[in-house]
């Protein structure tokens, strides 16, 4: 992916936390301090908000990011008509040109700077729970059988 993104003149920042606590292990210390100094720089970012290998799980770096940064997550998901689901533990999709799209997104959640534990699970939760809502909204969206499915 990220060579695919560099010739597309996008860049990127590689890191993965660990959902063991151990954040320093797969890179996901620098990855968020690379993140915080581009949002700080203007840039916008791009990120997963699943735990791997838990489907549908959103974990909590996105949302310190967030909270340290102060800048809103916007929960957004694509579908495709046309698409591959594969047999992994996620049944990823791969989407395939031709068919119908659809981009759906939610109102911003934001996190205060001095959230407790309470409110950053909170916050989780709610981004978990909204990125859910636009990727089932998503698949509704492209798999109606009319044409104009896109029009509500």
């Amino acid at each position: 992916m990220p060579h695919a993104a560099k010739r597309l003149g996008i860049g990127t920042v590689r890191g993965s936390g660990d959902h063991g606590r151990r954040f320093d292990v797969k890179g996901g210390v620098g990855a968020f301090k690379s993140m915080l100094n581009a949002l700080e720089d203007g840039y916008n970012m791009a990120l997963t908000a699943d735990i791997p290998k838990v489907t549908r799980v959103a974990g909590l770096g996105i949302v310190k990011l967030a909270q340290f940064s102060g800048r809103p997550i916007y929960p957004v998901a694509v579908a495709t008509s046309r698409r591959i689901v594969l047999r992994n533990w996620d049944r990823s999709a791969v989407n395939l040109p031709f068919g119908r799209v659809a981009i759906v997104s939610s109102d911003p959640v934001r996190v205060p700077p001095d959230a407790d534990d309470a409110t950053m699970e909170q916050c989780r939760v709610l981004v978990e729970r909204r990125l859910s809502q636009v990727t089932d909204r998503a698949y509704e969206i492209v798999d109606r059988k009319d044409r104009h499915a896109g029009v509500s």
